[in-house]
């Protein structure tokens, strides 16, 4: 039995597939852990998620901010949908689409096996978080995707306004900070406040922005953390973080970490040959 995490599929249906077939992938006693953005991009976000969807049983989701935007664009009338590009539309307009966004809305934001000794999320933790602290911000958001008032935080999703945590934020800015946080982070200061923009590999960023895992006076967290959502860092391994967004979308690679082994193992497959990597690329 193995546990397998895998990096931003984006719609890179044949990828995954090769992905599976490389891992050994046996659904009866294997596991896979998704670490979100699941569509767009990649050209076949709806075989994507109807493979991830048809594996459910055996699979762990954190959802990505691609996911919550498709499923913030579901909301829209259909004259809106048909605006968007033509690999969502597939997905908008499928006949199992209502089963496909019923289940992506009851997946995770943040996920912990103690037992593994990982955490997964997509993109970063608030500086200040304790672990204890980041899962109650991320369940208090899940409670809401997954009862019949979704459509209200998915209606006032967008936005860069809370851009950092606070115990004091109530409801929707609450609710957004920490979407933001778990699936748009990336830099932010020593105050936990995110950089939107900047996403080029460290080194690059302006004074006073810090990759979200080396923030001076961070909380220690003692779980191992995976996690996606940052192309341009590739594959990181750094500080008990693990990142495994390795920009198949962008003509890399999709990515895979055991979690289960003695080390961290990493299994990769190359992007399919007419993807174009993007500099600057999310």
């Amino acid at each position: 039995m193995a546990t397998y995490a895998i990096g931003d599929v984006q719609g890179c249906y044949p990828e995954l597939q090769r992905l599976l077939d490389k891992l050994r992938f046996d659904p009866a006693a294997d596991k896979l852990w998704f670490c979100g953005d699941l569509v767009n991009r990649g050209g076949e976000s709806l075989a994507t998620l109807r493979l991830i969807h048809g594996l459910r049983e055996r699979c762990v989701v954190t959802l990505g901010n691609h996911d919550l935007s498709l499923l913030a664009i579901a909301l829209r009338k259909p004259d809106a949908q048909a605006k968007v590009n033509p690999e969502l539309r597939e997905v908008l307009f499928a006949d199992d689409a209502p089963i496909l966004f019923e289940w992506l809305r009851s997946q995770k934001l943040l996920h912990h096996d103690e037992q593994l000794g990982w955490v997964m999320i997509h993109a970063g933790l608030a500086p200040a978080w304790t672990l204890r602290q980041a899962q109650k911000a991320a369940q208090e958001v899940e409670r809401e995707l997954s009862s019949p008032r979704y459509p209200r935080i998915l209606k006032n999703l967008f936005g860069n306004r809370p851009a950092g945590w606070s115990h004091r934020l109530q409801g929707l800015d609450r609710q957004r900070a920490t979407i933001n946080l778990l699936t748009r982070m990336r830099y932010c200061d020593v105050n936990g406040r995110i950089d939107f923009e900047a996403k080029d590999i460290p080194g690059t960023q302006r004074p006073g922005l810090y990759p979200w895992f080396e923030v001076p006076g961070m909380r220690r967290r003692e779980t191992r953390i995976v996690c996606g959502h940052w192309s341009a860092l590739g594959r990181f391994a750094g500080l008990g973080v693990y990142a495994i967004d390795t920009g198949c979308v962008w003509g890399g690679q999709l990515t895979a970490l055991r979690l289960d082994s003695e080390e961290p193992l990493y299994i990769a497959v190359a992007a399919e040959p007419h993807r174009k990597r993007v500099p600057g690329a999310d």
